[in-house]
């Protein structure tokens, strides 16, 4: 175990949300809500304003609305996600050389590879509060939240005691008594159900199962279960921060603010990842015989299970395929906090004949679940609320609401006030979808939505 809270834990708060707000400045101050917009649509982020109303990832679109229906309801913009995530990250590396990524907008840092050591509660503060102005001039603005200890797991539950823009450091030899007057629902793969066990034998808080030796914590919840949690109560943690990325390969990931245990949701989300990592091999002219999922438990062991083909493919539907069969094979009876999905063993070229057409028509097709990195809609060449825009006279701006053949936009951006909203027809040839630095410009809106509240 390490001797000085070298370990951090940075958390971007609401990112989505957050630069959502941050380039419609009409925005700003009121309640987002980014994710799938349609009926059957799923909460990315909301923005603190919402979370009020209780609003909270994960959430149905549907329920969402219910709560706080004066909120702006936006399709997510990835790309614009991804280069602030890539400008976030640099400040962190600059920092250390050691930093793993658990999804866009967090990440674990070592400061010990920065070649720091004997740090006091003061020295990590000082850090983290550098860090977070690093990352607030990268971003144009966002906030982080940083915990900071011993271990990942004390870094990771500090982080979310002050949000948003907080900094708390747990100073050695205090994680037991840090832990103990939390909800036992604060150590990682302690769910509802578990949660319920515990609470049958009188463990409510993390002092309580701290009480319990690991033979009764096994007895209580099973072998491999009680094990981990009797470990993670007592801050017995030393894991390292190990940087995850991978190099010859295209993948993307997510990480989920509830665990999921269900396995069509997965399907689904796998199915989608398929399709977006389809997508970057085919505008890369590139292809891969080799298919990767990446899980990271409720309890942050990360396993990976691959494939090999036996020729190179860029076909969604191989690669969703065997991503698939993949998770089957996995144990996700704790919950998955992680999914991930890449191609590596990367060629130039495709085998057209690698899976027959009969062998497509034999697949189980998986129902389709709407998810909050697409919405499940027409892809028509219409518009979804949030996307960006760019008129011939007026400039630039982004979608505020369409449907029945109109589109209505409010120009304004980042570096603007709040500006003016007009509505057009959708085929006005003065309108086009704006171009954003990663050249996804084209996600599919779904007609018939409502724009975001004033």
């Amino acid at each position: 175990m390490r001797t000085d809270p070298s370990v951090l834990h940075v958390d971007l708060d609401a990112f989505f949300a957050a630069v959502e707000q941050r380039d419609k400045p009409s925005l700003r101050g009121k309640a987002v809500v980014v994710g799938g917009i349609g009926l059957r649509g799923v909460v990315s982020t909301a923005s603190y304003e919402a979370r009020k109303y209780g609003v909270r990832s994960a959430m149905s679109t549907a329920e969402a609305r219910s709560r706080c229906p004066h909120a702006a309801y936006l399709g997510p913009r990835f790309e614009v996600y991804r280069e602030v995530s890539k400008a976030v990250m640099a400040q962190m590396r600059a920092l250390s050389p050691l930093v793993e990524p658990l999804s866009l907008d967090e990440a674990f840092v070592d400061l010990a590879a920065a070649g720091l050591s004997n740090l006091t509660v003061d020295d990590v503060e000082a850090i983290a509060n550098d860090l977070k102005a690093a990352i607030k001039e990268a971003s144009g603005g966002l906030t982080a939240s940083v915990g900071a200890g011993t271990s990942k797991l004390i870094a990771k539950i500090a982080s979310d005691l002050d949000k948003p823009d907080g900094v708390v450091v747990v100073p050695a030899g205090t994680e037991a008594e840090f832990l103990a007057p939390m909800q036992v629902t604060v150590i990682p793969g302690v769910g509802p159900a578990t949660a319920q066990r515990l609470s049958m034998a009188g463990v409510r808080t993390v002092g309580d199962l701290q009480q319990l030796d690991q033979d009764e914590l096994i007895r209580q919840v099973g072998s491999a279960h009680g094990s981990s949690l009797h470990r993670l109560a007592t801050a017995s943690d030393d894991r390292p921060v190990v940087s995850d990325r991978e190099t010859k390969s295209v993948s993307v990931e997510d990480t989920f603010e509830t665990d999921i245990i269900d396995r069509a949701l997965l399907a689904a989300i796998g199915d989608r990842m398929a399709q977006q990592v389809s997508q970057r091999l085919q505008k890369a002219q590139l292809s891969g015989r080799t298919v990767t999922v990446k899980t990271r438990m409720h309890d942050f062991t990360t396993h990976t299970r691959s494939s090999t083909l036996a020729g190179p493919t860029d076909d969604p539907r191989v690669i969703g395929r065997m991503a698939r069969r993949l998770l089957e094979d996995s144990d996700i009876s704790g919950g998955i906090r992680l999914l991930g999905v890449g191609v590596s063993s990367l060629a130039d070229w495709i085998q057209d004949d690698l899976f027959t057409e009969s062998e497509h028509a034999a697949e189980i097709p998986v129902e389709v679940i709407e998810l909050p990195d697409r919405p499940r809609d027409r892809r028509s060449a219409g518009y979804y609320p949030g996307q960006d825009v760019v008129h011939t006279e007026h400039g630039e701006g982004w979608v505020w609401g369409s449907g029945r053949g109109l589109v209505t936009v409010r120009f304004e951006t980042a570096l603007t006030p709040a500006g003016p909203v007009r509505t057009f027809a959708v085929t006005d040839p003065e309108l086009t979808k704006r171009a954003l630095s990663g050249g996804e410009d084209d996600k599919p809106g779904e007609t018939g939505q409502d724009g975001p509240n004033d």
